[in-house]
């Protein structure tokens, strides 16, 4: 396994305070062209640019919104980016060799915790209510099972298995629906249709019937329930509470080529994301997100979602969830490797990756926490190991029970009842 021990404490260039909005580098600004996807989770950097955080930095963020992580992997590997904000899992694939377009990136900076949520059609929630027995208020694992069940009756008919959509096959989305349906007992590969859905087309997509269901990072799985076209039955954190969502991505030569202004980065979106953290701020976020240059849903929409209050279904039902959003706190931002070889167990669990001490490395090495310490000092760093058993505490536990322990990776694996067997490939096309 890779050493990914601490490089040193570094030096930061304006410590962990805010900073002074008008405050300009002596080294002058450098302009980073940036790509980033249509969602909440782009906050931090959006902030960063939009609120002077960058700037304070000697930086300019040229902000460009794309359509798909398709796009933005090509981009930055074509160097039209400089850096990007990425799914999780994409610097991940990236190293492993996986996909279409595999270039080397790494991410020095996590944007954050939550954001995500499985979103049904209420025609197949109503079948699940009716298959399952539920009533309205259960948990993620219930409304699976009742999925299973409405599987079960639709199989023995005959009928179709639903499409489900995920935003990439190197995504968060995908091994979160992947984990969600598997914990009900349903293959993923056999039992229903994955396919790729650009997240800004989800729920029109729902609507339209081209879709049953989809996985996606927030606004849009609340404009799916709040225009009565869907029904939420799971969040990110019933899932696992710690999952990485979005980092920002970078190539490695660049990294190297750019210290300074990698250090400056960080510290930037270090600020941001505090700034982002304190719900005094929420208003001033979501004007900013709701514009159409950026995220482009309606800013009540975005309001809700900072502060975790769903509207689950078209009937108004409403859910509250703590901390759907991390922005800083509790070391989100920290690239762990543990959470980079998470992410490799499931791309094994499903026939994307094979297993091995090579690939375990290089999976490790997306993330850099050298970097990010370097940048900000070794007190922003948490004190536990880089490489560390996730899962065991009870406010961090997978939705099945399952512990995660990186040193056992081909045991956690073979561990699940449901996974590819002989190979299964990635779901929808890498495109």
């Amino acid at each position: 396994m890779a050493n990914l021990g601490d490089i040193g404490s570094g030096l930061t260039s304006s410590g962990h305070g805010l900073p002074a909005p008008q405050k300009m580098r002596s080294e002058g600004a450098r302009t980073l062209r940036a790509g980033f996807i249509p969602l909440v989770d782009a906050s931090v950097l959006i902030a960063a640019c939009e609120f002077g955080f960058a700037r304070s930095e000697g930086l300019t963020l040229d902000l460009v919104k794309d359509v798909s992580w398709a796009n933005v992997r090509d981009r930055l590997a074509f160097r039209q980016f400089d850096i990007a904000h990425m799914l999780s899992p994409m610097p991940v694939a990236a190293m492993l060799g996986l996909g279409s377009n595999p270039s080397p990136t790494i991410t020095p900076f996590s944007l954050g915790r939550g954001g995500n949520a499985i979103t049904l059609s209420n025609r197949l929630f109503a079948r699940m209510v009716e298959e399952g027995g539920l009533e309205g208020a259960e948990n993620a694992l219930a409304n699976a099972q009742a999925f299973a069940a409405v599987l079960g009756r639709m199989k023995a008919n005959g009928d179709a298995p639903p499409t489900l959509g995920v935003t990439y096959p190197f995504s968060s989305h995908n091994y979160e629906f992947r984990y969600w349906l598997a914990a009900g007992g349903v293959d993923p590969d056999r039992d229903v249709k994955l396919v790729v859905v650009p997240p800004p087309m989800t729920t029109d997509a729902l609507e339209a019937g081209a879709i049953d269901g989809f996985c996606v990072g927030a606004p849009w799985n609340m404009v799916a329930s709040e225009r009565g076209v869907g029904r939420i039955v799971a969040a990110k954190q019933d899932i696992w509470p710690s999952a990485p969502e979005k980092v920002i991505g970078m190539r490695p030569e660049w990294a190297e080529a750019n210290p300074e202004t990698v250090s400056r980065l960080i510290v930037a979106l270090d600020a941001a994301a505090r700034w982002c953290d304190d719900p005094q701020n929420r208003d001033a976020l979501s004007e900013a997100l709701a514009d159409q240059r950026y995220v482009g849903a309606p800013v009540e929409i975005i309001r809700r979602v900072l502060s975790g209050e769903f509207t689950i279904d078209a009937q108004g039902q409403r859910r509250v969830i703590d901390d759907y959003f991390v922005f800083h706190r509790n070391f989100a931002n920290y690239p762990r490797p543990s959470h980079a070889l998470w992410i490799y167990s499931q791309m094994a669990r499903w026939g994307q990756a094979d297993l091995g001490p090579e690939a375990t490395t290089a999976a490790a090495s997306a993330y850099r926490p050298d970097l990010y310490r370097l940048a900000l000092g070794a007190d922003a760093a948490p004190a536990e190991a880089d490489i560390r058993i996730e899962g065991a505490s009870a406010e961090d536990r997978f939705m099945d029970g399952h512990v995660f322990d990186p040193a056992a990776i081909e045991a956690y694996v073979e561990a699940f009842p449901v996974r590819a067997e002989g190979g299964a490939t990635a779901s929808g096309a890498d495109n």
